[in-house]
């Protein structure tokens, strides 16, 4: 039998590559008499031992045109990874057949050459216009004394002693003990699970859907209101979204906040140090920390950006459906977390607007990594075996528990974050990054401008809090955003 195949190449738009394939008489033949074999050991007919059912009978009872389809199912698969192997092709994903299946089966002749047209994605072949002399600009990442202060009044409020509160109305800070009851304003149906009795609510900014927190500051003890409020428009539960709600709140019970002194003894309650003084200091390297690694961040991610613009690749559609189904399956995860019912949230209308959403992010993505590796084939930067051994026995020291992580994942993930290091430093070293300053500073600087930056601002979704009321109340849950 003929091992070679007739191949003949062609590209096409996206990444894509047409295969004319001549399969051999011989192969025809012997992938029919394979399929008369198997298909043979299936059939049980009286008066014959299964698998010695003569020819002519078992193709009376099941028909020529089935013992062709299977032999012609086997052929095209085993063909076409003969075809990619012999042409050393990197396939991605199924091929298409062209002119379609059944066409082929009415020309398929067992004994007679085959010719099979087939379209398929190939791995990208990415490259750059130039990986030097590049030019980004980065916005300024600077520590600000004042978030010192700033972490020291969240632990004092962590820390804070609830005291009952009875001679003034409710203010932002405190804790209050509310009943409510909702309906939504355009029909005034009760909201499903838009009621409590004796709900804690903290009366933060974000805590509760937009209004309702709103609402309770300035109540005071026993007093019953009405509040307006708005669910946001990627709210969890669909029959609520961006509809208006009003809520009927009595506030039961309020306590405020008494907050501990900064002195020493409230820094050796909320950390390890001894004094005050030193957990300032401690505060203040870690944020000078957080603040280079920031600026850092903002440098490679400017870097990234310009070395993006330089790429030329055309990107198979196979790859980016992967890409968004990655993009999926990490929105599904982190909703999860948020303790959001998936299988109740992702309809297959939900999935499909998902998916179409996702796609420039997913394009961009594999932009991204594709640049990196064409910058890395371009400049012959790679990994020697001592540095990945160097940097996975660091790895390995700081892993808690390395008997519960497979050893192959945590090498591909530390050689790939440790080439990208390398990558970065070569960016950094032959290329040009302007540092902006943030907008806040700007604003500083022109006060003027401010009013015009907000304008431009979009408005953000506020996430869900993360304790808006007790677990499992389900009353509260229509409440809380």
């Amino acid at each position: 039998m003929s091992t070679t195949l007739k191949v003949t190449t062609s590209t096409r738009p996206g990444s894509r590559l047409a295969l004319e394939v001549g399969v051999p008489a011989d192969r025809s033949q012997a992938s029919y008499d394979a399929a008369l074999e198997k298909l043979s050991r299936t059939i049980k007919l009286p008066g014959f031992r299964k698998g010695k059912v003569p020819r002519p009978v078992l193709l009376q009872q099941i028909g020529p045109l089935r013992v062709k389809a299977t032999a012609l199912e086997e052929l095209v698969d085993s063909v076409f990874r003969d075809a990619v192997a012999q042409e050393q092709l990197e396939a991605i994903g199924q091929p298409e057949l062209r002119g379609g299946f059944d066409s082929l089966l009415a020309a398929f002749e067992p004994g007679q050459e085959l010719l099979l047209s087939l379209e398929l994605d190939v791995a990208p072949s990415p490259s750059l216009k130039t990986t030097k002399g590049l030019k980004a600009e980065a916005e300024a990442v600077e520590f600000d004394p004042a978030q010192v202060d700033e972490l020291l009044e969240k632990s004092r409020r962590q820390m804070a002693t609830l005291v009952p509160v009875a001679d003034r109305a409710a203010a932002l800070g405190d804790v209050a003990v509310v009943s409510f009851s909702g309906s939504f304003s355009d029909s005034k149906e009760p909201i499903s699970g838009g009621s409590a009795e004796s709900l804690e609510v903290e009366l933060e900014d974000g805590r509760m859907i937009p209004g309702f927190v709103e609402g309770i500051v300035g109540m005071k003890l026993d007093e019953e209101r009405q509040v307006n409020c708005q669910f946001p428009d990627d709210y969890p539960e669909e029959t609520c979204r961006g509809r208006g709600a009003s809520f009927a709140i009595t506030l039961n019970d309020l306590k405020g906040r008494e907050l501990p002194e900064l002195d020493d003894a409230f820094a050796q309650q909320a950390s390890d140090s001894k004094t005050i003084a030193e957990l300032r200091q401690q505060l203040e390297e870690r944020l000078k920390q957080d603040a280079e690694r920031r600026q850092r961040s903002n440098r490679q991610e400017a870097l990234l950006k310009a070395l993006v613009a330089e790429l030329e690749v055309e990107l198979p559609e196979s790859l980016i459906r992967e890409e968004v189904n990655v993009l999926l399956q990490e929105t599904a995860s982190q909703m999860a977390q948020q303790g959001l019912d998936i299988k109740k949230l992702f309809t297959p209308d939900v999935v499909r607007n998902l998916a179409q959403g996702s796609r420039a992010e997913a394009e961009e993505r594999l932009r991204r990594s594709l640049a990196l590796q064409a910058l890395a084939k371009a400049e012959a930067i790679s990994l020697d075996d001592q540095e990945l051994a160097t940097k996975l026995k660091e790895v390995s020291r700081g892993l808690s528990d390395t008997n519960r992580i497979d050893p192959a994942r945590l090498q591909a993930a530390v050689a790939e974050d440790l080439l990208k290091e390398k990558l970065f430093e070569f960016l950094e070293a032959h290329s040009t990054v302007a540092i902006a300053a943030a907008p806040a500073a700007l604003e500083a600087e022109n006060p003027e401008a401010k009013p015009a930056a907000k304008a431009k601002a979009k408005p953000k979704a506020k996430a869900k809090a993360a304790d808006p009321a007790p677990a499992g109340d389900a009353d509260a849950a229509a409440a809380s955003d």
